[in-house]
């Protein structure tokens, strides 16, 4: 059973939170900010931390600082009614792995939840399989049976994101900011270019493909 760390100021929305966890099978602990939340760390384990923002003591931008500095791997979710796009950009740079706004669509968050400790699981591995396929994050190659593709770094890592997550539409923007990053100058042109080769390496490959979603972006889908 995983186990969730649920660092919420808001007495009602923290215990909402862990209602819906452990009514969706995970275990639930509690703290009401971020200094209460790192003493809790150091006597019990987390797989995951879902936490606020605007706390008491210790805000949420601080607090991933300082669990990203300990625990480098530990999926971390920032749930807040700050919707601005400066305090996403703010968030992902302290080294959150995702970002939710309130209201929160409580489905939406157990799938999100799922998806990150899925995400924890395979970077731990460095490896994804998919049907007859594994990946392998070390030396960038693909290999289905006894045939190995070694891949360039970038379509790489752009195949591996999207089999990350079969299934899940992800935007251009997602994609260039991820690959390639946010400051970079990165164009639509380029990024349909890796797809495109991608495509065309894997196209005998029957375990899975990449679909465009039309005006979105790109999902992985499992075809085995």
């Amino acid at each position: 059973m995983f186990t969730i760390l649920v660092v919420e100021d808001d007495t009602n929305t923290r215990k909402l939170m862990c209602a819906v966890l452990r009514k969706n099978g995970f275990k639930a602990l509690q703290a009401e900010d971020g200094v209460e939340a790192l003493e809790l760390m150091d006597r019990q384990h987390v797989d995951l931390v879902v936490l606020d923002l605007m706390m008491p003591r210790m805000d949420g931008f601080e607090l991933t600082r300082q669990l990203r500095s300990t625990w480098e791997t530990l999926p971390l979710l920032m749930v807040t009614a700050r919707q601005e796009p400066r305090d996403k950009r703010r968030g992902f740079i302290a080294g959150t792995d995702d970002y939710m706004t309130k209201p929160v669509d409580q489905q939406e968050m157990i799938l999100r939840i799922k998806a990150l400790l899925r995400r924890a699981h395979i970077a731990s591995d460095r490896k994804i399989i998919c049907g007859d396929v594994v990946l392998d994050y070390d030396t960038f190659s693909a290999t289905r049976n006894q045939e190995e593709i070694s891949l360039p770094q970038k379509e790489f890592m752009l195949l591996f994101k999207l089999l990350s997550y079969p299934g899940v539409i992800f935007t251009r923007l997602q994609l260039m900011d991820e690959i390639w990053g946010m400051d970079s100058e990165t164009s639509d042109n380029t990024l349909n270019v890796h797809i495109n080769r991608l495509r065309d390496r894997f196209r005998d490959w029957p375990d899975f493909e990449i679909a465009t979603v039309r005006g979105v972006g790109y999902r992985a889908v499992k075809k085995v």
